[in-house]
C-alpha cells in the first residue's frame, strides 16, 4: 500500500520509532522529529548496563507491573505483546535470550547495534529523520511549529517522553504546551528512582556503592527479591525501583516511607535466631554474623547502623533485625537523575486509540502518557506497546477521514 498522506512523529525514542515502523510498513509517509543531534539517546543510555528488551511474564503477570493502569495496559499488551518484540527484534537480525530472573536481553546485551539497525531499517523503508527540530506546538492552523520552521502533517503522533535524564532529550517541557490546548497533564514525578535515608557518617564513609545482595524489600503487603545498593543519599537497585510508585505516594502522603529489608529471605527467623546462639566465644559480633550467616560487610553494617549498641547484645533482637532491617525513606532523588518518570497526559483525555479528544489527528505514546512501570523489560515494553496504538489510531483515523 502507498499514499499521499504524511505523518509526522516527534520524539525519536523507543515508542516514537516502534510508530514509524508500523506506518512505514503500512506505506505512510514518515517524518520524525526529535530536539537532538541523534534518535534513540536515552535508549543507548538505558542499555549501558544490558538492554532489558522485555520480559518472559505471561499476559496476566505482566499487566501487574502496571500499578493502576491494569486495564489499559491489558489491551495495550495484548495488542503488541513480549512476543511481538522478539520477532520485530528478530526481523532486524537482533538475536535475544531470556535471563534467569525472565528477563529478556539481546544476545551481546548491547541497545546500539540495535538502534543502528534500526534507524538503518526505517530509513530504508522512507522515513524522513529530522533532527535538531524542537517542538514548540500548532500555530493556528494546526501545522507543528519548531525552531526550525512550520511542518503540514495529515496526524501526528507525540512521543516525547517525560522528564528523566534532559540531557538525553526528555525535558518534560511539552505539558506547558500540552495544558495551553487544555489537555489534561498528571504533573511528572520521579519513577524508578533511589530514595534518600540518613545515614550515619560512618555508614556512608564505609559502604556507600556497596551491594546488598539478593533481599527482600518488604513495602505494605509487597515482597520485592533483588540487589539494592548504599548510596551516599540512600538506596537505588531494582527491588526499590519495582516499588517506587507506592513508595513515592506514601512520603507526597506522609512525609516520609517505612520499608522492612530482610537479609536472608531464604531463611526462617527461627532458623537465624539459631544459628546467632551458637557460642560466639571471643569472635566479635561482625565475625559472628559473617561466620554463622554468611553474612556480607554491607549487610552487616546495615544491621549495626539500624541497632543501638545495648541491642546488640540480644540474639532476638539482631535475629528480627536480620529479617527485617527497618529504613524510613524520606523523598525522591530529583527527577533528572531518575530512570523514568511517572504522570503525563492524563487517559481520559485521549480515545481507545491514543488521539487527544481536543486535538483530533494528533496521537501520545510512549512516557507522555501518565503510567509508569519498573524496569526489567516492563517500561520499554510499555513504550513499544503505546506507540504501536498510537500508530495505528493514526492509521484509523486518517482512513476514515
Amino acid at each position: 500500500m502507498t499514499n499521499n498522506l504524511t505523518v509526522a512523529i516527534v520524539g525519536g525514542g523507543p515508542a516514537g520509532l516502534m510508530a514509524a515502523t508500523i506506518l512505514c510498513e503500512k506505506g505512510y509517509k514518515v517524518d520524525l522529529f526529535d530536539r537532538m543531534p541523534s534518535v534513540g539517546r536515552k535508549f543507548l543510555l538505558a542499555g549501558r548496563g544490558g538492554l532489558n528488551l522485555t520480559h518472559s511474564d505471561p499476559l496476566e503477570k505482566f499487566v501487574t507491573q502496571y500499578r493502576g493502569r491494569e486495564d489499559i495496559f491489558a489491551s495495550l499488551l495484548d495488542n503488541f505483546k513480549s512476543d511481538d518484540t522478539l520477532a520485530w527484534a528478530t526481523s532486524l537480525g537482533i538475536e535475544t535470550f531470556v535471563g534467569t530472573s525472565g528477563r529478556i536481553f539481546p544476545k551481546d546485551f548491547k541497545a546500539a547495534p540495535l538502534l543502528r539497525a534500526w534507524v538503518r531499517d526505517l530509513r530504508s523503508k522512507g522515513v524522513a529523520f529530522h533532527v535538531r527540530h524542537r517542538w514548540q506546538g500548532f500555530d493556528d492552523a494546526g501545522n507543528l511549529v519548531f525552531d526550525q520552521g512550520t511542518y503540514p502533517a495529515s496526524a501526528t503522533i507525540l512521543a516525547l517522553g517525560g522528564a528523566s535524564w534532559p540531557t538525553m532529550g526528555s525535558d518534560g517541557k511539552w505539558t506547558k504546551i500540552l495544558e495551553e490546548l487544555e489537555v489534561g497533564v498528571a504533573p511528572l514525578k520521579p519513577s524508578n528512582c533511589g530514595f534518600l535515608v540518613d545515614w550515619s557518617d560512618k555508614l556512608k564513609a564505609g559502604q556507600e556503592g556497596m551491594p546488598l545482595k539478593n533481599i527482600a524489600l518488604n513495602f505494605s503487603g509487597d515482597r520485592v527479591i533483588g540487589d539494592i545498593v548504599v548510596t551516599q543519599y540512600g538506596i537505588e537497585g531494582t527491588p526499590i525501583y519495582a516499588l517506587s510508585g507506592p513508595l513515592r505516594n506514601e512520603i507526597e502522603a506522609n512525609g516520609s516511607a517505612q520499608i522492612f529489608i530482610d537479609l536472608k529471605p531464604g531463611l526462617p527467623w527461627e532458623e537465624v535466631r539459631e544459628k546467632l546462639e551458637k557460642h560466639r566465644g571471643k569472635a566479635s559480633l561482625t565475625n559472628h554474623l559473617r561466620k554463622t550467616l554468611n553474612l556480607t560487610k554491607p549487610a552487616i553494617s546495615l544491621v549495626l547502623e539500624t541497632t543501638s549498641a545495648e541491642d546488640r547484645t540480644l540474639v532476638s533482637t539482631i535475629s528480627k533485625r536480620i529479617k527485617a532491617t527497618s529504613l524510613t525513606l524520606k523523598g525522591t532523588s530529583p527527577i533528572e537523575e531518575v530512570i523514568s518518570s511517572a504522570g503525563g497526559v492524563q487517559f481520559n483525555h485521549l480515545n481507545d486509540d491514543l488521539m487527544l479528544n481536543k486535538r483530533p489527528g494528533v496521537f501520545i505514546a510512549g512516557e507522555m502518557l501518565d503510567w509508569e512501570a519498573p524496569t526489567g523489560g516492563y517500561l520499554l515494553q510499555g513504550c513499544f506497546s503505546t506507540g504501536v496504538k498510537a500508530a495505528q489510531g493514526a492509521i484509523n483515523w486518517l482512513e476514515n477521514i
